[in-house]
């Protein structure tokens, strides 16, 4: 199966997005062209290595647009909505370098902010993504599920130093990265100390935001503006990181255990809530709040009609993209190739104070790639 060329029109594709606005979902199209910043700092490496960027005459960095969720965020946060619920869908190119693929990709979705009933909001995205599907004709699409907020809340309760947790939570998409970071904890390891630890180590007991914004401010002054990829604000906070990490910190046998065992825990949601409890409680940790969200989820889908036994849920499935918190999902052509994921999304609820809002904006939403469902769906 490949992606047909996005140039060629698809009035299925226009259907699908007239019903997610007699849903009440506004249609958008941020302009094709976007600053880098945002994608860099916050999209994860994988994006970042396939982004096409350029300049323009003033000297910033920017780039065509790899996704669609941080434009309509930007531009919901810079309307006189912002803050408030408002719902968003969308139907345009994104583009990604992806070999001898097509770089232009089409895409539709939708992006909802600001809704407080989270489990409600998840399970609608996941309805309208399964409502995408059967649009083209493909009734059952395996559909693939996790939840960061679950790991995260596990990684909240562990004795770490708060950069590690940081850390492994923005590892959870990388699991090389993951399984090295566990070594390192486990062993006790410290790797050799920079020159500039005495540095680090007086920035790491200083106010964090002064100190980031001293050490962005050092690296604008040397001309740094970004490296590998990343802008000096990632930068700065990399390095800000080493402070607390360079320190010795061992992560006990039992406890690097409990995280594997918590990695592995696999079925459909119902299953995996049972076996959570009982490893939670058999550990003595807290994960009430984030498993009874997962509950409360799990009841709004199968109200829903969504037939729970069938999802195939993993704790340690993620997306790849750094900005998800929660609840994240893809649905799959169950009789194709391992070709991507025909719909995708989830809960990414620190995004929106990452670009700027004052107070904490819930957040959640998905993405249909037109040419993969379309040629897996059928004729029309």
């Amino acid at each position: 199966m490949t992606d047909r060329t996005s140039s060629q029109p698809d009035g299925r594709a226009e259907a699908l997005v007239g019903a997610y606005e007699r849903a009440g979902y506004r249609r958008v199209a941020p302009p094709i062209l976007q600053l880098a910043e945002p994608f860099l700092d916050l999209s994860g490496e994988d994006i970042r290595k396939r982004m096409y960027l350029t300049a323009d005459a003033d000297g910033r960095e920017l780039c065509l647009r790899p996704d669609l969720t941080i434009p309509v965020s930007c531009d919901y946060l810079a309307s006189p909505e912002a803050g408030s619920a408002q719902g968003f869908c969308y139907l345009g190119p994104v583009y990604r370098d992806r070999g001898a693929l097509p770089a232009e990709i089409t895409q539709a979705g939708i992006e909802s902010f600001g809704r407080p009933d989270k489990a409600a909001a998840d399970a609608e995205m996941l309805a309208l993504g399964l409502d995408a599907t059967a649009h083209y004709g493909m009734a059952k699409p395996e559909i693939r599920m996790g939840d960061v907020g679950l790991f995260a809340a596990l990684v909240a309760v562990l004795d770490l130093a708060p950069a590690w947790k940081r850390r492994l939570v923005k590892d959870f998409n990388r699991k090389t990265s993951l399984a090295h970071d566990l070594d390192v904890l486990s062993l006790g390891e410290v790797e050799k100390r920079p020159e500039y630890q005495g540095v680090l180590a007086a920035l790491d007991s200083s106010n964090p935001k002064a100190a980031h914004a001293l050490v962005t401010d050092l690296l604008s002054i040397a001309g740094i503006s970004t490296v590998g990829g990343r802008t000096v604000g990632e930068i700065a906070e990399r390095f800000l990181e080493q402070a607390a990490i360079g320190a010795a910190t061992t992560l006990p046998t039992e406890t690097r255990k409990l995280i594997e065992k918590f990695l592995s825990v696999t079925g459909d949601p119902d299953e995996a809530a049972t076996e959570l409890r009982a490893l939670a409680s058999g550990a003595g940790v807290g994960l009430e709040p984030a498993l009874d969200l997962f509950e409360r989820r799990t009841g709004f889908l199968a109200a829903r009609g969504i037939d729970v036994g069938s999802i195939k849920f993993s704790t340690a499935f993620g997306r790849g993209f750094d900005y998800y918190t929660g609840f994240v999902f893809e649905l799959h052509d169950p009789a194709g190739p391992p070709n991507g994921p025909l719909v995708a999304g989830g809960r990414y609820d620190e995004l929106l104070t990452r670009l700027g809002a004052k107070q904490p904006i819930p957040a959640v939403g998905f993405a249909v790639w037109v040419e993969r469902v379309a040629s897996s769906g059928g004729a029309a």
